[in-house]
Protein backbone atom coordinates (compact mmCIF):
# COMPACT_ATOMS: atom_id res chain seq x y z
CA UNK A 1 0.00 0.00 0.00
CA UNK A 2 3.13 2.22 0.54
CA UNK A 3 4.42 1.75 -2.82
CA UNK A 4 0.93 2.40 -4.46
CA UNK A 5 0.37 5.82 -2.22
CA UNK A 6 3.92 6.66 -3.43
CA UNK A 7 3.31 6.40 -6.63
CA UNK A 8 0.19 8.69 -6.31
CA UNK A 9 2.04 11.42 -4.71
CA UNK A 10 4.17 11.02 -8.08
CA UNK A 11 1.16 11.34 -10.31
CA UNK A 12 -0.19 13.82 -8.57
CA UNK A 13 3.02 16.05 -8.59
CA UNK A 14 3.19 15.12 -12.11
CA UNK A 15 -0.03 16.76 -12.96
CA UNK A 16 0.58 19.48 -10.86
CA UNK A 17 3.61 20.30 -12.52
CA UNK A 18 1.57 20.50 -15.92
CA UNK A 19 -1.64 22.06 -14.98
CA UNK A 20 -2.78 24.42 -18.20
CA UNK A 21 -1.84 21.23 -20.08
CA UNK A 22 -3.83 18.75 -17.90
CA UNK A 23 -6.82 21.04 -17.90
CA UNK A 24 -6.60 21.52 -22.02
CA UNK A 25 -6.24 17.17 -21.75
CA UNK A 26 -9.45 17.28 -20.04
CA UNK A 27 -11.88 19.12 -21.78
CA UNK A 28 -13.14 16.33 -23.74
CA UNK A 29 -13.69 14.44 -20.49
CA UNK A 30 -15.68 18.43 -19.31
CA UNK A 31 -18.09 18.42 -22.19
CA UNK A 32 -18.95 14.36 -22.03
CA UNK A 33 -19.51 14.49 -18.64
CA UNK A 34 -21.54 17.99 -18.60
CA UNK A 35 -23.81 16.36 -22.01
CA UNK A 36 -24.41 12.93 -19.44
CA UNK A 37 -25.67 15.20 -16.98
CA UNK A 38 -27.56 17.79 -18.82
CA UNK A 39 -29.36 14.75 -20.64
CA UNK A 40 -29.92 12.67 -17.61
CA UNK A 41 -31.27 15.55 -15.93
CA UNK A 42 -33.29 16.70 -18.85
CA UNK A 43 -34.21 13.12 -19.07
CA UNK A 44 -35.54 12.86 -15.30
CA UNK A 45 -37.21 15.80 -15.43
CA UNK A 46 -39.62 14.58 -18.60
CA UNK A 47 -40.34 10.95 -16.81
CA UNK A 48 -41.61 12.87 -13.31
CA UNK A 49 -43.29 15.11 -15.75
CA UNK A 50 -44.92 12.36 -17.08
CA UNK A 51 -45.96 10.51 -13.78
CA UNK A 52 -47.32 13.71 -12.71
CA UNK A 53 -49.50 13.92 -15.45
CA UNK A 54 -49.80 9.93 -15.16
CA UNK A 55 -51.49 10.98 -11.86
CA UNK A 56 -53.78 13.71 -13.11
CA UNK A 57 -55.19 11.51 -15.18
CA UNK A 58 -55.40 8.42 -13.61
CA UNK A 59 -54.66 5.01 -14.87
CA UNK A 60 -56.73 3.19 -17.88
CA UNK A 61 -59.07 6.37 -18.85
CA UNK A 62 -60.70 6.70 -21.95
CA UNK A 63 -61.99 10.02 -22.46
CA UNK A 64 -64.83 10.90 -24.38
CA UNK A 65 -65.43 15.17 -25.34
CA UNK A 66 -68.14 16.39 -26.51
CA UNK A 67 -68.15 18.45 -29.61
CA UNK A 68 -70.15 21.64 -30.28
CA UNK A 69 -70.20 21.62 -34.15
CA UNK A 70 -69.93 25.16 -35.84
CA UNK A 71 -72.41 26.10 -38.39
CA UNK A 72 -70.26 24.88 -41.15
CA UNK A 73 -69.09 21.22 -39.89
CA UNK A 74 -73.55 21.27 -38.86
CA UNK A 75 -74.07 21.52 -42.79
CA UNK A 76 -71.15 18.92 -44.10
CA UNK A 77 -72.40 16.44 -41.45
CA UNK A 78 -76.06 17.16 -42.44
CA UNK A 79 -75.03 16.43 -46.23
CA UNK A 80 -72.89 13.64 -45.60
CA UNK A 81 -76.30 11.87 -43.76
CA UNK A 82 -78.49 12.95 -46.16
CA UNK A 83 -76.34 11.24 -48.87
CA UNK A 84 -76.45 8.37 -46.54
CA UNK A 85 -79.45 7.94 -46.07
CA UNK A 86 -79.55 9.16 -42.44
CA UNK A 87 -81.69 11.66 -41.16
CA UNK A 88 -78.24 13.96 -39.64
CA UNK A 89 -80.13 14.02 -35.81
CA UNK A 90 -78.08 13.36 -32.71
CA UNK A 91 -78.65 13.15 -29.38
CA UNK A 92 -75.29 14.40 -28.21
CA UNK A 93 -73.32 12.96 -25.50
CA UNK A 94 -76.03 11.93 -22.70
CA UNK A 95 -76.06 9.91 -19.83
CA UNK A 96 -77.63 7.00 -21.54
CA UNK A 97 -74.49 6.76 -23.70
CA UNK A 98 -72.86 6.24 -20.61
CA UNK A 99 -74.72 3.73 -18.98
CA UNK A 100 -74.70 2.03 -22.30
CA UNK A 101 -71.32 1.77 -22.34
CA UNK A 102 -71.10 0.50 -18.93
CA UNK A 103 -73.62 -2.01 -19.46
CA UNK A 104 -72.38 -3.58 -23.06
CA UNK A 105 -68.55 -3.57 -22.41
CA UNK A 106 -67.05 -6.25 -19.84
CA UNK A 107 -63.73 -4.52 -20.28
CA UNK A 108 -65.15 -0.98 -18.47
CA UNK A 109 -64.60 -1.00 -14.54
CA UNK A 110 -66.18 2.51 -14.17
CA UNK A 111 -67.63 5.28 -16.07
CA UNK A 112 -67.88 8.97 -15.14
CA UNK A 113 -69.90 11.75 -16.58
CA UNK A 114 -69.71 15.37 -15.55
CA UNK A 115 -71.70 18.36 -16.78
CA UNK A 116 -69.40 21.85 -16.13
CA UNK A 117 -71.53 24.85 -15.99
CA UNK A 118 -69.93 28.40 -15.22
CA UNK A 119 -72.16 30.70 -12.97
CA UNK A 120 -71.67 33.15 -9.90
CA UNK A 121 -71.15 31.71 -6.90
CA UNK A 122 -72.14 34.30 -3.54
CA UNK A 123 -71.77 33.59 0.06
CA UNK A 124 -71.35 36.29 2.77
CA UNK A 125 -71.17 39.12 0.41
CA UNK A 126 -68.23 37.86 -1.75
CA UNK A 127 -69.09 37.00 -5.42
CA UNK A 128 -66.91 35.10 -7.88
CA UNK A 129 -67.51 32.94 -11.10
CA UNK A 130 -66.20 29.74 -11.30
CA UNK A 131 -67.27 26.21 -12.28
CA UNK A 132 -70.30 23.99 -10.96
CA UNK A 133 -69.50 20.40 -12.08
CA UNK A 134 -72.21 17.59 -12.03
CA UNK A 135 -70.39 14.21 -10.91
CA UNK A 136 -70.92 10.84 -9.62
CA UNK A 137 -68.59 9.68 -7.03
CA UNK A 138 -66.69 7.85 -9.80
CA UNK A 139 -65.52 10.84 -10.52
CA UNK A 140 -62.84 11.46 -7.47
CA UNK A 141 -62.00 8.15 -7.75
CA UNK A 142 -61.30 7.83 -11.36
CA UNK A 143 -59.48 11.20 -10.57
CA UNK A 144 -57.29 10.02 -8.06
CA UNK A 145 -59.15 12.94 -5.72
CA UNK A 146 -58.76 12.69 -1.90
CA UNK A 147 -61.30 13.82 0.61
CA UNK A 148 -59.31 16.38 3.15
CA UNK A 149 -62.73 16.86 5.54
CA UNK A 150 -66.40 15.75 5.17
CA UNK A 151 -67.79 12.85 2.92
CA UNK A 152 -68.21 12.43 -0.51
CA UNK A 153 -71.68 12.20 -1.80
CA UNK A 154 -73.84 8.71 -0.94
CA UNK A 155 -76.65 7.06 -2.73
CA UNK A 156 -79.77 9.29 -1.44
CA UNK A 157 -77.71 12.35 -2.82
CA UNK A 158 -77.34 11.02 -6.04
CA UNK A 159 -80.22 9.38 -6.51
CA UNK A 160 -82.46 12.49 -5.62
CA UNK A 161 -80.81 15.53 -7.02
CA UNK A 162 -80.22 17.33 -3.47
CA UNK A 163 -78.94 20.61 -3.15
CA UNK A 164 -75.65 19.48 -1.64
CA UNK A 165 -72.15 20.08 -3.31
CA UNK A 166 -68.28 19.19 -2.48
CA UNK A 167 -65.67 22.31 -2.53
CA UNK A 168 -62.49 22.28 -3.64
CA UNK A 169 -59.04 23.94 -1.53
CA UNK A 170 -59.72 27.18 -2.87
CA UNK A 171 -62.98 28.06 -2.73
CA UNK A 172 -62.95 26.86 0.90
CA UNK A 173 -59.82 29.45 1.49
CA UNK A 174 -61.97 32.34 -0.66
CA UNK A 175 -65.27 32.00 0.91
CA UNK A 176 -64.48 30.01 4.45
CA UNK A 177 -61.03 31.40 5.37
CA UNK A 178 -62.07 31.98 9.32
CA UNK A 179 -65.16 29.83 9.42
CA UNK A 180 -65.73 26.06 8.95
CA UNK A 181 -67.64 25.31 5.40
CA UNK A 182 -69.30 21.87 6.81
CA UNK A 183 -73.09 22.56 7.09
CA UNK A 184 -72.79 25.66 5.67
CA UNK A 185 -74.98 27.16 2.66
CA UNK A 186 -73.36 28.73 -0.68
CA UNK A 187 -75.64 30.15 -3.39
CA UNK A 188 -74.48 28.88 -6.90
CA UNK A 189 -76.17 30.72 -9.68
CA UNK A 190 -80.20 30.59 -8.24
CA UNK A 191 -79.59 27.91 -6.19
CA UNK A 192 -78.84 27.59 -2.56
CA UNK A 193 -76.37 24.06 -2.03
CA UNK A 194 -75.29 22.28 1.32
CA UNK A 195 -71.74 21.94 1.49
CA UNK A 196 -70.81 18.52 2.83
CA UNK A 197 -67.20 18.01 1.62
CA UNK A 198 -64.30 19.23 1.05
CA UNK A 199 -61.57 17.83 -1.00
CA UNK A 200 -57.75 17.47 -0.21
CA UNK A 201 -55.62 20.35 -2.26
CA UNK A 202 -54.34 18.48 -5.64
CA UNK A 203 -50.75 19.57 -6.33
CA UNK A 204 -50.05 19.98 -9.48
CA UNK A 205 -48.25 22.00 -11.97
CA UNK A 206 -49.71 24.20 -14.35
CA UNK A 207 -48.46 23.38 -17.75
CA UNK A 208 -49.10 19.64 -16.81
CA UNK A 209 -52.99 20.36 -16.79
CA UNK A 210 -52.87 22.95 -19.83
CA UNK A 211 -50.57 20.05 -21.50
CA UNK A 212 -53.62 17.68 -20.87
CA UNK A 213 -56.58 19.36 -20.88
CA UNK A 214 -57.25 19.13 -17.08
CA UNK A 215 -59.05 21.57 -15.13
CA UNK A 216 -57.70 22.88 -11.73
CA UNK A 217 -60.01 20.46 -9.39
CA UNK A 218 -58.66 23.31 -6.08
CA UNK A 219 -60.97 25.88 -7.96
CA UNK A 220 -64.19 24.28 -8.72
CA UNK A 221 -67.74 23.15 -6.74
CA UNK A 222 -69.29 19.46 -7.31
CA UNK A 223 -72.33 18.83 -7.40
CA UNK A 224 -74.29 15.47 -8.18
CA UNK A 225 -75.04 14.95 -11.44
CA UNK A 226 -78.90 14.86 -11.21
CA UNK A 227 -78.79 17.94 -9.24
CA UNK A 228 -77.12 19.55 -12.42
CA UNK A 229 -79.92 18.46 -14.20
CA UNK A 230 -82.64 18.81 -12.31
CA UNK A 231 -81.62 22.13 -10.25
CA UNK A 232 -79.21 24.00 -13.04
CA UNK A 233 -79.26 23.15 -16.33
CA UNK A 234 -80.17 19.91 -18.87
CA UNK A 235 -79.50 20.63 -22.15
CA UNK A 236 -81.01 17.95 -23.45
CA UNK A 237 -84.98 19.26 -23.03
CA UNK A 238 -85.91 21.23 -25.52
CA UNK A 239 -87.87 24.01 -23.91
CA UNK A 240 -89.95 27.40 -25.17
CA UNK A 241 -86.70 29.40 -25.08
CA UNK A 242 -85.29 27.17 -27.41
CA UNK A 243 -87.75 26.73 -29.65
CA UNK A 244 -88.20 30.58 -29.93
CA UNK A 245 -84.50 30.96 -31.01
CA UNK A 246 -84.39 28.70 -33.63
CA UNK A 247 -87.14 29.15 -36.10
CA UNK A 248 -86.62 27.18 -39.28
CA UNK A 249 -82.75 26.36 -38.61
CA UNK A 250 -81.52 30.18 -38.02
CA UNK A 251 -80.43 32.40 -34.81
CA UNK A 252 -83.26 34.99 -33.56
CA UNK A 253 -82.73 37.22 -31.19
CA UNK A 254 -85.63 37.40 -28.87
CA UNK A 255 -85.00 40.64 -26.85
CA UNK A 256 -83.46 43.95 -28.02
CA UNK A 257 -79.76 44.32 -28.21
CA UNK A 258 -76.57 43.07 -30.35
CA UNK A 259 -75.74 40.39 -32.05
CA UNK A 260 -75.00 37.32 -29.64
CA UNK A 261 -71.00 36.39 -30.15
CA UNK A 262 -69.72 33.32 -31.86
CA UNK A 263 -69.00 31.67 -28.61
CA UNK A 264 -72.77 32.98 -27.11
CA UNK A 265 -74.55 31.19 -30.13
CA UNK A 266 -72.04 28.26 -29.92
CA UNK A 267 -73.26 27.51 -26.15
CA UNK A 268 -77.06 28.37 -27.27
CA UNK A 269 -76.56 25.60 -29.70
CA UNK A 270 -75.23 23.57 -27.42
CA UNK A 271 -77.31 20.13 -27.16
CA UNK A 272 -75.03 17.86 -25.31
CA UNK A 273 -76.80 16.78 -22.08
CA UNK A 274 -73.12 15.61 -20.64
CA UNK A 275 -69.71 17.40 -21.81
CA UNK A 276 -67.44 14.69 -20.95
CA UNK A 277 -67.32 11.11 -19.97
CA UNK A 278 -64.09 9.26 -18.63
CA UNK A 279 -64.17 5.72 -18.65
CA UNK A 280 -61.81 3.88 -17.08
CA UNK A 281 -60.51 -0.17 -18.28
CA UNK A 282 -59.52 -2.70 -16.21
CA UNK A 283 -57.23 -4.09 -18.09
CA UNK A 284 -54.47 -1.91 -19.64
CA UNK A 285 -53.92 -3.95 -22.70
CA UNK A 286 -57.50 -3.59 -23.69
CA UNK A 287 -57.00 -0.11 -23.77
CA UNK A 288 -57.14 0.79 -27.71
CA UNK A 289 -59.31 -2.22 -28.19
CA UNK A 290 -62.02 -0.91 -25.82
CA UNK A 291 -61.59 2.74 -27.76
CA UNK A 292 -62.25 1.59 -30.37
CA UNK A 293 -65.30 -0.14 -29.66
CA UNK A 294 -66.55 2.86 -27.65
CA UNK A 295 -66.30 4.63 -30.85
CA UNK A 296 -68.40 2.30 -32.97
CA UNK A 297 -71.30 2.75 -30.21
CA UNK A 298 -71.17 6.27 -30.01
CA UNK A 299 -70.84 6.56 -33.52
CA UNK A 300 -74.08 4.24 -34.29
CA UNK A 301 -76.32 6.02 -31.40
CA UNK A 302 -75.49 9.70 -32.71
CA UNK A 303 -76.71 8.78 -36.43
CA UNK A 304 -73.30 8.66 -37.44
CA UNK A 305 -72.63 12.42 -36.36
CA UNK A 306 -69.17 13.06 -35.11
CA UNK A 307 -70.09 15.38 -32.38
CA UNK A 308 -67.49 13.85 -29.80
CA UNK A 309 -63.84 12.81 -29.59
CA UNK A 310 -62.62 9.97 -27.82
CA UNK A 311 -58.76 10.17 -26.48
CA UNK A 312 -56.56 7.88 -24.52
CA UNK A 313 -54.20 9.94 -22.54
CA UNK A 314 -51.98 7.07 -21.21
CA UNK A 315 -51.41 6.22 -24.41
CA UNK A 316 -50.41 9.37 -25.69
CA UNK A 317 -48.10 10.00 -22.93
CA UNK A 318 -46.52 6.50 -23.33
CA UNK A 319 -45.86 7.64 -27.04
CA UNK A 320 -44.52 11.03 -25.38
CA UNK A 321 -42.08 8.67 -23.01
CA UNK A 322 -41.00 6.71 -26.42
CA UNK A 323 -39.73 9.80 -28.00
CA UNK A 324 -38.54 10.80 -24.75
CA UNK A 325 -36.40 7.84 -24.60
CA UNK A 326 -35.19 8.35 -28.60
CA UNK A 327 -34.25 11.86 -27.87
CA UNK A 328 -32.47 10.60 -24.71
CA UNK A 329 -30.54 8.13 -26.36
CA UNK A 330 -29.91 10.76 -29.18
CA UNK A 331 -28.22 12.65 -26.20
CA UNK A 332 -26.66 9.77 -24.69
CA UNK A 333 -24.70 8.99 -28.47
CA UNK A 334 -23.57 12.59 -28.38
CA UNK A 335 -21.96 12.19 -24.41
CA UNK A 336 -20.74 9.01 -25.53
CA UNK A 337 -18.69 10.38 -28.28
CA UNK A 338 -17.78 13.37 -26.66
CA UNK A 339 -16.39 11.05 -23.67
CA UNK A 340 -14.62 9.15 -26.50
CA UNK A 341 -12.94 11.69 -27.95
CA UNK A 342 -11.68 13.14 -24.16
CA UNK A 343 -10.42 9.46 -23.65
CA UNK A 344 -8.54 9.28 -27.13
CA UNK A 345 -6.76 12.50 -26.10
CA UNK A 346 -6.24 11.92 -22.90
CA UNK A 347 -3.96 8.58 -24.23
CA UNK A 348 -2.24 11.01 -26.93
CA UNK A 349 -1.06 13.36 -24.49
CA UNK A 350 -0.14 10.68 -22.26
CA UNK A 351 1.67 9.15 -25.19
CA UNK A 352 3.59 12.58 -25.98
CA UNK A 353 4.20 12.91 -21.87
CA UNK A 354 6.15 9.45 -22.22
CA UNK A 355 7.95 10.39 -24.37
CA UNK A 356 8.79 13.41 -22.98
CA UNK A 357 10.10 12.13 -19.65
CA UNK A 358 12.03 8.77 -20.82
CA UNK A 359 14.87 10.16 -18.99
CA UNK A 360 12.61 10.48 -15.61
CA UNK A 361 11.48 6.92 -16.39
CA UNK A 362 14.98 5.42 -16.48
CA UNK A 363 16.04 7.60 -13.59
CA UNK A 364 13.13 5.51 -11.77
CA UNK A 365 14.06 2.55 -12.89
CA UNK A 366 17.60 2.53 -12.14
CA UNK A 367 16.62 3.76 -8.45
CA UNK A 368 14.84 0.43 -8.33
CA UNK A 369 11.33 1.02 -9.45
CA UNK A 370 9.71 -1.66 -11.12
CA UNK A 371 7.71 -1.99 -14.71
CA UNK A 372 4.56 -1.48 -12.00
CA UNK A 373 5.10 1.19 -10.15
CA UNK A 374 5.85 3.33 -13.87
CA UNK A 375 2.02 1.38 -14.27
CA UNK A 376 0.61 3.22 -11.73
CA UNK A 377 2.36 6.48 -11.83
CA UNK A 378 1.29 6.79 -15.42
CA UNK A 379 -2.17 5.34 -14.78
CA UNK A 380 -2.92 7.61 -11.72
CA UNK A 381 -1.91 10.46 -13.96
CA UNK A 382 -4.74 9.73 -16.55
CA UNK A 383 -7.15 8.91 -14.25
CA UNK A 384 -6.39 12.08 -12.08
CA UNK A 385 -6.75 14.25 -15.18
CA UNK A 386 -10.12 12.38 -16.30
CA UNK A 387 -11.22 13.05 -12.42
CA UNK A 388 -10.36 16.65 -12.97
CA UNK A 389 -12.92 16.66 -15.74
CA UNK A 390 -15.23 14.78 -14.32
CA UNK A 391 -15.25 17.24 -11.29
CA UNK A 392 -15.68 20.53 -13.69
CA UNK A 393 -18.13 18.39 -15.69
CA UNK A 394 -20.22 17.84 -13.04
CA UNK A 395 -20.44 21.46 -12.40
CA UNK A 396 -20.95 22.83 -16.07
CA UNK A 397 -23.48 19.76 -16.61
CA UNK A 398 -25.70 21.06 -13.38
CA UNK A 399 -25.26 24.94 -14.75
CA UNK A 400 -26.34 23.23 -18.15
CA UNK A 401 -29.40 21.79 -16.61
CA UNK A 402 -30.43 24.71 -14.85
CA UNK A 403 -30.20 27.09 -18.03
CA UNK A 404 -31.75 24.78 -19.98
CA UNK A 405 -34.81 24.84 -17.50
CA UNK A 406 -34.73 28.24 -17.10
CA UNK A 407 -34.67 29.35 -20.73
CA UNK A 408 -36.41 26.36 -22.35
CA UNK A 409 -39.27 26.09 -19.97
CA UNK A 410 -38.25 22.24 -19.47
CA UNK A 411 -38.21 20.45 -15.99
CA UNK A 412 -34.88 19.07 -15.04
CA UNK A 413 -33.93 17.25 -12.40
CA UNK A 414 -30.27 16.63 -11.17
CA UNK A 415 -29.99 13.26 -9.31
CA UNK A 416 -27.32 11.82 -7.06
CA UNK A 417 -27.05 8.60 -8.96
CA UNK A 418 -26.16 10.65 -12.28
CA UNK A 419 -23.23 12.52 -10.41
CA UNK A 420 -22.01 9.51 -9.16
CA UNK A 421 -22.60 7.91 -13.13
CA UNK A 422 -20.37 10.62 -14.28
CA UNK A 423 -17.44 10.43 -11.86
CA UNK A 424 -17.30 6.45 -12.48
CA UNK A 425 -17.67 7.12 -16.35
CA UNK A 426 -14.74 9.65 -16.30
CA UNK A 427 -12.87 7.74 -13.72
CA UNK A 428 -13.22 4.60 -16.06
CA UNK A 429 -12.33 6.18 -19.29
CA UNK A 430 -8.69 7.74 -17.67
CA UNK A 431 -8.33 4.07 -16.67
CA UNK A 432 -8.91 2.55 -19.99
CA UNK A 433 -7.30 4.92 -21.82
CA UNK A 434 -4.13 5.69 -19.77
CA UNK A 435 -3.18 1.35 -19.83
CA UNK A 436 -1.09 2.05 -23.34
CA UNK A 437 0.69 5.33 -22.17
CA UNK A 438 1.05 3.28 -19.14
CA UNK A 439 2.58 0.06 -20.06
CA UNK A 440 4.98 1.85 -22.97
CA UNK A 441 6.18 3.96 -20.64
CA UNK A 442 7.23 1.05 -17.83
CA UNK A 443 8.73 -1.12 -20.88
CA UNK A 444 11.56 1.28 -21.77
CA UNK A 445 14.35 -0.34 -21.76
CA UNK A 446 16.09 2.00 -18.56
CA UNK A 447 19.96 1.60 -19.99
CA UNK A 448 18.52 3.20 -23.09
CA UNK A 449 16.02 5.84 -20.99
CA UNK A 450 18.92 7.44 -19.30
CA UNK A 451 20.99 7.77 -22.72
CA UNK A 452 18.36 9.72 -23.98
CA UNK A 453 18.21 13.58 -23.70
Amino acid sequence: MQQIFFNLILAIEGVGANRLRAVLTALGIVFGVAAVIAMLAIGTGAKQSILEQMKLIGTNNIVVEAVVLSEEEEETESDAESSSGKNGYTPGLTLKDAEAIQRVLPTIDAVSPEVVLTTSVIQSGKLQRTRVVGVTNAFFDLNNIEMGNGAFFNDYHAESGRPVCIIGEDIRAKFFSEAEPLGQLIKCGDTWLTIVGVLKRRMAKKENLDALGIRDYNSDIYIPIQTALLRFKNRALVTKSALRQNIGGDVVIVSGGDEPSVNERREESNYHQLDRLVIRVKDSDKLQATATVIARMLNRRHEEVKDYTIQVPELLLQQQQKTQDTFNMVLAVIAGISLLVGGIGIMNIMLASVLERIKEIGIRRSLGATRTDIVYQFLFESVIISLLGGLIGVLLGVFAASTIANAADIPTIVSTWSVLLSFGVAATVGLIFGIIPARRAAFFDPIKALRND
